[in-house]
């Protein structure tokens, strides 16, 4: 039986997947919204703030490193609900987090002019940069402490609370870009910075927002200040053990969109607009694909701590299936749409062709990120088999997608398509690796029963 019959089980995974999906919508939109805004004012603009967000785009993953991380452990605890342990674990993870944005913001205080310098060459876009990340390096502190909070609130299937944010943060920063931006209601019309200044408003605000939430009025685990610096140290050397290769996962991952920017960036103005653009509307219409991921996670985790195992693979045979399915109305989805893009862009006839050819090759990879990235993630990661998922990814990367894109962009010097189809040929590939990999089922790991044995 590929298809398990549980009615309980669909109506769990579209209760925590829908709010996931919903809440990337309005993130994404967040970020559709600055690129239309500040693609009005010219390919320039929308270029220099696409080299400043690759620095923080490195951030975001070693965050979202943090949070699977606390995902992937915390979720096995709340399957046994030990709520003391759920807690413990949140807490390593929030102090790991404000590490890491302080080190971030104080490089970009630093070093601002020589990080731009690694991501393009073009003067022109590195002083517009720079524009933008003078402001927008004072968010990270923020965007650091929120990201965790709510991915704690995940680890207890509390989901909605990301929604009502994202939705709060959508609303506060698009009317603060149409005012900042583009000088209305008496407003002095900033550009790129009045950009800036509005996402660090927004981010200010949800974090308040999640800080009086999680410390007031969530029931499940009543988090406290002390519990957040309270150390445990067989959690923490848990956390380290089966936690680090998820953080260190997505800082690889991190690192390898920042190399991927970087190759971009060295293609002219017409191909990193093209890319900006083509990643904006993929996150769009990938939502249902890191909601499926997302929401499974939290299902495969909490089962595997609650030693439910011939449920851990029966739910893992179902969702392969629902993998499929959303990878392939997406694709259709994304296809359709790239035809419409200049209903919402003006763009120069040469922007807007390569903006579509790329929106082409996304509609066909996105199918294979939908199957293979949420089965690694969502299932044999979370499952307990954290190295895995980092060495399959480190393998892909390093030896397929960038070499491959290198020898695209600079020995062949092949169109700005091919070398974006060769950054994406690992969404492809991995499908194979992630067939054999869950059903085979030996990553099925119950990482509760190591605080144990590390007593």
């Amino acid at each position: 039986m590929i298809m398990t019959r549980e009615k309980g089980f669909y109506k769990r995974f579209l209760i925590l997947l829908l709010p996931l999906a919903l809440q990337s919508v309005i993130s994404y939109s967040v970020s559709l919204a600055d690129n239309l805004m500040v693609g009005s004012l010219g390919e320039l603009a929308l270029s220099g703030v696409y080299t400043a967000t690759q620095l923080q785009n490195f951030l975001h993953m070693l965050v979202a490193g943090l949070s699977a991380a606390l995902i992937v452990l915390a979720s096995q605890y709340w399957g046994k609900r030990d709520g003391g342990s759920v807690k413990s674990v949140i807490g390593i993870a929030v102090k790991l987090a404000l590490g890491a944005g302080l080190l971030m913001l104080l490089l970009t205080l630093l070093f601002p002019w020589q990080i731009m310098r690694l991501f393009t060459n073009d003067p022109a876009i590195v002083q517009e940069s720079l524009q933008y990340l003078r402001i927008i390096r004072f968010t990270y502190l923020f965007f650091c402490l929120t990201q965790v909070l709510i991915a704690s609130m995940r680890c207890v299937e509390t989901v909605r609370i990301g929604l009502y944010v994202s939705i709060m943060t959508f609303c506060v920063n698009v009317f603060l870009n149409w005012v900042l931006i583009f000088g209305n209601l008496g407003a002095p019309a900033l550009g790129i910075r009045g950009a800036a200044i509005a996402t660090l408003t927004a981010r200010i605000l949800e974090t308040a927002v999640m800080i009086l939430y999680v410390g007031f009025i969530d029931k499940k685990l009543k988090i406290r200040a002390r519990d957040l610096l309270h150390s445990d140290r067989i959690l923490l050397r848990s956390f380290f053990s089966y936690g680090l290769p998820v953080i260190l996962g997505d800082i690889f991952w991190g690192i390898n969109l920042a190399s991927q920017g970087a190759i971009i960036g060295r293609l002219g103005e017409t191909a990193v607009a093209s890319v900006s653009i083509a990643n904006t509307v993929f996150s769009l219409f990938s939502v249902a694909v890191y909601g499926a991921a997302g929401a499974s996670a939290i299902i495969i985790g909490q089962t595997v701590g609650a030693g439910a195992y011939d449920k851990v693979k029966s739910y893992a045979r179902t969702l392969q299936v629902l993998f499929v399915g959303i990878g392939l109305v997406s694709g259709a989805a994304l296809f359709l749409a790239r035809e419409y893009l200049d209903l919402f862009y003006n763009l120069e006839p040469e922007t807007l062709k390569l903006t579509v050819r790329l929106l082409t090759v996304l509609s066909v990879t996105i199918v294979g990120t939908s199957y293979q990235m949420s089965s690694l993630t969502g299932i044999v990661r979370a499952g307990g088999a954290t190295h895995f998922v980092l060495i399959n990814d480190l393998i892909f990367v390093w030896c397929v997608v960038i070499p491959s894109a290198l020898l695209a962009a600079f020995v062949f010097e092949a169109s700005p398509v091919v070398v974006y189809a060769c950054l994406k040929s690992d969404q492809i590939l991995k499908c194979l690796v992630a067939a054999v990999k869950v059903n085979r089922f030996r990553w099925i790991k119950n990482l509760t029963l190591a605080k144990k044995s590390l007593a």
